[in-house]
């Protein structure tokens, strides 16, 4: 059998909504339109949490925070948990990673091979939400609402830098790989920072979208008492009263937000150009997805943490071998990804890792198969006790200990502008789905097990801050003794090996 090479190209934050079936008509995404017509379309994919390090690690594991342990951008992605890396790695694929995983702790690698860049938030427990104080604001690494009230044009930010360096190793990678010097097929995993806040753009970008029909929300904001109670939580976390925020800036900022889905659309268009130039596509499975969404001013709400459809619902496309491009409406999920990767590459996941809370897509995008309801799980900033969602058919609902239930018919009410939980008329509904969660989650366990783990972390952190130092972020290696031409090569050979194509 041959097995095929592995392209995933990851975004941060990218709202789903906008993927209806591939890019929205209105979105300037050439490159990311023509990989749609191309692949099998998953347009309601959701996030298994909606915070990065979560979603990140329940990504690359097929398994809920729950399980991980990954509860928030500040806990530990423990190092004997299974990845994709490492199940394709043990299979005899080469992995690498170029971009943002936010990996935190220690082991920066979780079954890579090598990683080309640093990341770009920082991999130690000071980010640690506190329970013990809830409403309470960590002002120095929060959210809030600057992001939209400094929404405009830059030519170089943090963000732009890093995704920049992302895009740069990444392209170098692939003319390696074209190479053929190591015959092993290989992972390579790209993931940019963007279209992540805060809102600003190149002008290249910005200028795109001057008339762009989708500045506006479809939604606008509630008043603060008409809120459900995490969204009141949300804002107070985002520290909305001290902003008032304009209709121009909501513009401005969906402004920004859509031109770094254009610039991120240039990025994919180079990485697509050097697999064609390397000869490398017609072998190359090609994932396109998001670790969360965005809510982008609706119902007045912005980033992510919470389950409406915003900020829950990513892009999710895959082209491979096999596989007849369409679009499947079926609600799946990001953990689905890693036992769909197994199972294209021939690893049997059931036997490997049979507590995989994701489900092998393979069947569902040939035409043989669906999915179960789709699980979601959230205990990070702005909550006081642990949510948890489920996704199942037309309806969702979510629960949480301090809250009413929230349960709403996506297939009536897309918006989500009306919560039958109170409504008679869907008793029968939210008890069977009610049910379902009870059978799933034990809620007064998962609230113990998090305020455990933050008040561990809140001890470690302040004790390792003492003293002397030792950062885990990850340094990128290279051997500048292996670059180019050095003496102990010989230069014919080198320049020989190196070169791609040959004879042309």
């Amino acid at each position: 059998m041959t097995r095929p090479n592995i392209l995933i190209l990851m975004v941060d934050q990218l709202n789903g909504t906008f993927f209806p079936d591939g890019p929205a008509p209105f979105l300037h995404a050439p490159n990311l339109r023509k990989l749609a017509a191309r692949s099998v379309r998953f347009a309601n994919t959701y996030t298994a949490s909606p915070l990065c390090a979560p979603a990140r690690a329940s990504f690359m594991s097929g398994q809920l925070p729950s399980r991980t342990r990954v509860y928030d951008n500040a806990a530990e992605f423990a190092s004997d948990i299974p990845t994709f890396a490492h199940h394709l790695r043990a299979a005899g694929y080469h992995t690498a990673l170029s971009g943002k995983m936010h990996f935190v702790g220690p082991d920066q690698l979780h079954g890579f091979e090598e990683r080309l860049t640093t990341d770009i938030y920082p991999a130690d427990f000071g980010w640690t939400p506190d329970y013990t104080k809830p409403g309470e604001r960590i002002d120095w690494w929060y959210h809030n609402l600057g992001s939209v009230t400094g929404a405009g044009v830059a030519e170089i930010t943090n963000q732009l830098e890093y995704d920049d360096e992302v895009a740069y190793h990444a392209t170098r990678k692939l003319y390696d790989l074209s190479r053929r010097l190591d015959d092993r097929p290989w992972c390579l995993t790209v993931s940019f920072t963007h279209p992540h806040d805060p809102y600003v753009a190149r002008r290249k970008y910005w200028d795109l979208y001057e008339d762009c029909a989708a500045l506006d929300p479809k939604v606008g904001a509630f008043a603060f008492d008409e809120q459900d109670a995490h969204s009141q939580r949300l804002l107070r976390a985002c520290d909305h009263e001290a902003f008032d925020i304009s209709q121009e800036q909501i513009r401005r900022a969906r402004r920004g937000y859509f031109a770094n889905i254009s610039y991120i659309d240039d990025k994919v268009g180079e990485l697509l150009d050097v697999l064609e130039k390397g000869r490398m596509a017609e072998d190359t499975i090609i994932v396109f997805a998001s670790d969360h969404g965005d809510m982008l001013g609706e119902r007045g709400l912005w980033f992510k943490m919470c389950f409406y459809e915003g900020s829950a619902r990513v892009p999710m496309m895959i082209a491979a071998p096999g596989w007849q491009p369409k679009c499947i409406d079926q609600p799946v999920s990001t953990l689905d990804v890693t036992p769909t990767l197994a199972s294209l590459a021939g690893i049997d996941i059931a036997k490997v890792a049979p507590w995989t809370d994701g489900e092998n897509l393979a069947d569902l995008a040939t035409g043989r198969g669906s999915r179960s309801s789709v699980p979601m799980e959230y205990a990070a900033e702005g909550s006081i006790a642990p949510l948890v969602c489920l996704r199942d058919d037309r309806y969702k609902l979510t629960l949480c200990e301090a809250d009413p239930p929230l349960l709403h018919d996506l297939q009536e009410d897309p918006l989500e502008l009306r919560n039958l939980a109170d409504d008679p008329a869907y008793g029968d509904v939210l008890a069977r789905l009610r049910s379902k969660m009870q059978s799933r989650w034990n809620l007064s366990s998962y609230d113990a097990a998090v305020r455990e783990s933050q008040a561990r972390r809140w001890v470690v952190y302040a004790a390792l801050r003492n003293g002397a130092y030792y950062p885990w972020d990850y340094q990128p290696l290279q051997k500048a003794s292996e670059r180019y031409m050095r003496n102990h090569m010989d230069l014919n050979v080198l320049e020989e090996n190196q070169r791609f194509p040959r004879g042309e």
